[in-house]
């Protein structure tokens, strides 16, 4: 069929834009050489978030909407909150009863001893019982509290790493290729563990620095008004100093998270390239942009101490001087016949108690601010919504036609942009009938594997429709669009686990005959065999175990084993040797026989197996026609496939 392309090319635009992150690993490649902002943009800064006014180092960071993190947190308490009210009567309680003992012993001294003086045991059997039943059940409440908050926590914990990683998976292709992997590691891990930490210790630490706040201060007001009164007044420059305190470290802490996601960035990438690494000899270039990361997290770090050690400071010399005034006026009032011993005895009981926790309060704001810093960042996480998304009301594909297993694919008037702006494909229309093996060519940035993942979904058109048997992509469920349509990727990406479920993965209810027939199809059983454990063999992470020619065949058994209608292959032979390149070649045979095949050729050799050529430059398809037609023009395909032919020779 013919093809029209309407309006001009972007040239410049559409070679850059074919692959989104190219851009990115072109610019961190390029600025690794300049020392510390090589690190800075290996980070996801570099100049660029400078200049935006941002962190540097947080360039990819994803801003929460307003309201968002209370939301989330709202979200993952509410199924709990039975078990959380609980939880809280529970401390109540305890505090109760660990707040009990200086009345006691004010009594014991005020009543109990004057009775003993008149050989009266009552009063002292009565505050040694009150002591013992108060110290046993503040133990139980305290147990309780501890097991019934902890089942609580891990259910919390459980749920949001849950959360993470479906909601990761269901984001679009173009958030991976912008977001790195290594940060959403660090969301599922770093910032969970931060949460952890706030749940587990700083909840409780709060909750009871508050409530025997609260209890002492109204105990000190009915043991004596003016003691009572001091210790209230002396909450005003404690509250200030802790208000300065959280606003200062909030900052500290939100830069702490940044530079930890910075060094797990570094990490990650350095270990899954350690190949290239060692090859191009980057170990001491790598040390030293990860030492830069190392210092960076260190100071923030440092930071946090130092205003933790400034608060403590502070909060120390406000409850010295209010216990040393309100101990004063009470000696005052005992030596003045207007206060009793014990009342004194139990107001500096409670004093100390309510002075003691100031300290463990600044640890649990530190705890605080790292974990809001966390959740800040994963409710930026995971208000990101998918670009590509299910349809309200999916439709199901027609069923096929006895023509064969192939499908009729229709680009109608598509256009194609992505965010960061420029246009990659003007507007075009394509038909591609059912059954048709088609090879799209072009040279680096032309636009082929743009048009490819249009037609796998992986992102929508900016204009126009890309129809599927005549139903648009966008009308069909996730399902039922990769019943219909599977891509094999150039990398082959195999996961950990054995051949077999790998091959599996398309059709995780295969049976074995049927993961073999498909391997025997594509002339992967023979090396299969030939493994330890056969078919049951862990391959390893990336498929590491076999080489990449095997990788690929496996790929296509399990293509074939998925039996789609539209098969898109993405430069599937261009990093295999000869011999690689020839069983792949193979294979692919077999499974596009009689399927509606895509196949993006680095390498023309594949094109003999095509019915028709598709030429792509800067986005347009310039050259459309069998490959006997377009060899034996003048055209750009004839003169590549001379060039070709003569590094043959």
């Amino acid at each position: 069929m013919t093809t029209t392309a309407n309006g001009q090319p972007n040239s410049d635009n559409a070679a850059g834009a074919e692959r989104p992150a190219r851009r990115t690993d072109e610019a961190r490649a390029g600025a690794k050489a300049g020392g510390a902002v090589g690190v800075g943009a290996e980070a996801g800064g570099g100049v660029g978030g400078a200049e935006r006014g941002g962190d540097p180092f947080d360039r990819d960071a994803l801003p929460a909407p307003e309201g968002a993190t209370g939301v989330l947190l709202r979200s993952l308490l509410r199924p709990r909150r039975v078990r959380v009210g609980v939880a809280t009567l529970i401390l109540l309680l305890q505090q109760a009863a660990v707040q009990a003992g200086p009345l006691l012993v004010a009594y014991a001294i005020d009543r109990g001893v004057p009775a003993l003086r008149r050989d009266d045991f009552g009063p002292l059997v009565v505050v040694a019982a009150g002591y013992v039943l108060c110290s046993v059940g503040g133990g139980l409440l305290h147990y309780a509290f501890i097991r019934l908050s902890a089942h609580v926590n891990q259910d919390v914990l459980l749920d949001l790493r849950g959360r993470i990683f479906r909601h990761a998976q269901a984001l679009s292709v173009d958030f991976h290729e912008r977001y790195t992997s290594g940060r959403l590691i660090s969301r599922s891990t770093t910032d969970v563990e931060s949460l952890r930490q706030l749940l587990s210790e700083g909840l409780q630490e709060l909750i009871g620095v508050i409530l025997s706040s609260v209890y002492i201060c109204a105990l000190l007001l009915y043991l004596d008004a003016g003691i009572g009164g001091l210790a209230v007044l002396s909450f005003v420059p404690l509250y200030l100093l802790i208000r300065r305190y959280r606003a200062r470290v909030s900052v500290v802490f939100s830069k702490r998270s940044t530079a930890i996601a910075a060094v797990i960035v570094k990490f990650a990438e350095t270990m899954n390239g350690i190949r290239p690494v060692r090859a191009f000899r980057r170990e001491r270039a790598n040390d030293a942009e990860f030492r830069v990361l190392n210092h960076r997290h260190e100071r923030t770090n440092g930071d946090g101490l130092l205003e933790m050690a400034q608060y403590v400071v502070g909060s120390r010399l406000v409850a010295n001087t209010a216990v040393a005034g309100m101990v004063l006026w009470g000696a005052y009032q005992v030596a003045d016949g207007t206060l009793e011993l014990g009342v004194l005895a139990a107001s500096v009981l409670y004093l100390r108690r309510l002075y003691d926790p100031i300290d463990r309060l600044g640890m649990f704001l530190n705890s605080y601010q790292s974990a809001a810093a966390s959740l800040e960042k994963i409710a930026g996480l995971l208000a990101q919504t998918p670009t590509v998304r299910e349809p309200a009301e999916p439709r199901e594909l027609p069923a096929l036609g006895n023509g064969g297993p192939g499908r009729e694919v229709v680009f109608d008037d598509v256009s194609f942009a992505y965010r960061t702006g420029g246009e990659v494909l003007p507007r075009f229309s394509l038909t591609l009938p059912a059954g048709q093996t088609v090879a799209v060519v072009g040279s680096t940035g032309a636009g082929k594997s743009t048009l490819a993942k249009l037609l796998a979904r992986f992102y929508d058109p900016t204009g126009g429709r890309v129809l599927l048997d005549g139903t648009d992509l966008r009308d069909l469920a996730v399902p039922e669009l990769r019943r219909g349509v599977v891509m094999v990727t150039q990398e082959a990406f195999l996961f950990s686990g054995t051949v077999a479920d790998n091959i599996a993965i398309g059709r995780p209810d295969a049976a074995r005959e049927d993961i073999e027939q498909a391997a025997k199809a594509i002339g992967a059983h023979d090396f299969i065999s030939g493994l330890p454990q056969g078919y049951d063999t862990d391959v390893r992470k990336r498929g590491g175990r076999i080489s990449a020619g095997q990788r690929q065949l496996v790929a296509f058994a399990r293509a074939l084993l998925a039996d789609p209608a539209v098969l898109i292959l993405d430069e599937a032979t261009s990093s295999l040797d000869v011999p690689g390149e020839r069983a792949v070649q193979r294979a692919m045979d077999t499974v596009l026989r009689g399927r509606t095949a895509v196949v993006i050729a680095h390498r023309l050799s594949t094109v003999g197996i095509a019915d028709r050529v598709l030429v792509m430059e800067h986005g347009r398809i310039v050259e459309d026609g069998s490959p006997t037609e377009l060899i034996g023009g003048t055209g750009h395909f004839a003169g590549l496939h001379r060039a070709w032919r003569d590094s043959l020779a």
